[in-house]
């Protein structure tokens, strides 16, 4: 019964998507061509133009990426600071929601930081997420105004042990590694929150697991910073204080799978078009990188070449990291298109040009 619901579904979809371009290739002059690239992009216009967006954590590195997009789509985006709507506080996101009166809400607020910073939080890692997430599904349930609600998840939610690379049936086969267990719990109880209100009041979510961003705009304070801008400012500051080694956590054995911010935008907007489920979707680039493989490849591409002092006493973390993306693939229509190399250069180049703002200590 589900397969067929499935594809009863997926019909649906491409009839809508396939008559909102036939509408807009009859506008086209007589004798234009509409080339399949050009007409899914008016496509996407015709869908947001009409539509008001809220994206929580608009400000932050993936949000602005986000807010981004919509503008570009044609969308009316608001992306509200915690200043304004502190989203832990009760009745805070039912507010927003009555100022605003949004169709979809875009839900990226967020508490985060790298290893050393999930060390020492974990209670509000746990409790601020779990808060968020908790009120915002609850205001959007009693919004009339709300078609849909896309929830961010993580890959830290995913078991410590787990096949790789991870499905997304996998979510429920153990606990999850215990530096990112509070964090990722939190999100995993967003999931459940969606697909009960899903069945029980008709709510319309896309929950979608996005492997570790990195890209221009990411965090590079050390009390915040995830590997990838972590390794990138301790190379960066060695090639410029002409140090001879840097010290680097872990064995380097562990392994990552990267997502430039970008590729991941566009995916995070396109869930916000398409009735999905509330089945969680990885979104992933196909490629796992050990934390070798990554540091190697940093200080060769700031022009380091000194010493990678390995440090065994400091944790890795989860041991192994990389998703399978089919069901975005299919559902979404999505595929990365940014090569790691080149996203890695582009956040380097970023980060050398906006120092100040790069290492700004935000939580």
């Amino acid at each position: 019964m589900p397969a067929l619901f499935e594809r009863v579904r997926n019909a649906q979809r491409r009839f809508e998507r396939l008559r909102h371009v036939a509408i807009l290739a009859c506008r086209e002059p007589l004798g234009a061509v509409t080339s399949p690239a050009s007409a899914s992009s008016l496509w996407v216009m015709s869908f947001w133009s009409s539509r008001r967006v809220v994206v929580t954590g608009g400000a932050g590195f993936l949000g602005r990426r986000v807010v981004a997009r919509l503008e570009a789509d044609g969308a009316d985006v608001v992306a509200p600071r915690s200043a304004q709507f502190d989203l832990t506080v009760p009745g805070t996101a039912e507010a927003l929601l009555a100022t605003y009166e949004p169709s979809v809400i875009i839900h990226l607020a967020a508490r985060v930081g790298g290893i050393g910073y999930n060390l020492e939080n974990p209670a509000p890692l746990y409790l601020s997420n779990l808060l968020m997430g908790t009120y915002v599904i609850e205001a959007a349930r009693h919004a009339p105004s709300v078609e849909r609600t896309v929830l961010l998840g993580t890959v830290c939610s995913y078991p410590k042990i787990t096949p790789v690379p991870f499905v997304e049936a996998n979510l429920w086969e153990g606990y999850p590694e215990e530096t990112n267990a509070p964090y990722g719990v939190a999100k995993k109880v967003q999931l459940i929150h969606a697909q009960v209100n899903a069945e029980q009041y008709g709510q319309q979510f896309a929950y979608v697991i996005p492997t570790n961003l990195y890209g221009p705009g990411d965090k590079f304070h050390p009390a915040v910073s995830h590997v990838i801008p972590a390794l990138i400012k301790k190379c960066v500051d060695a090639v410029e204080s002409g140090a001879d080694h840097v010290h680097v956590w872990g064995t380097g054995a562990a392994s990552r799978e990267y997502l430039y911010v970008d590729d991941a935008a566009a995916a995070i907007v396109r869930a916000g078009e398409v009735d999905v489920g509330p089945e969680p979707l990885n979104l992933g680039a196909d490629r796992e990188v050990t934390i070798r493989e990554t540091v190697e490849t940093i200080a060769g591409l700031v022009g380091f070449d000194g010493e990678l002092r390995w440090d065994p006493s400091k944790p890795d973390g989860q041991p192994r990291r990389g998703v399978d993306g089919t069901r975005a693939a299919k559902l979404l229509d999505w595929s990365p298109s940014m090569p790691f190399e080149d996203g890695l250069r582009a956040t380097i180049d970023w980060y050398r040009a906006n120092r100040e703002e790069a290492e700004r200590p935000v939580a």
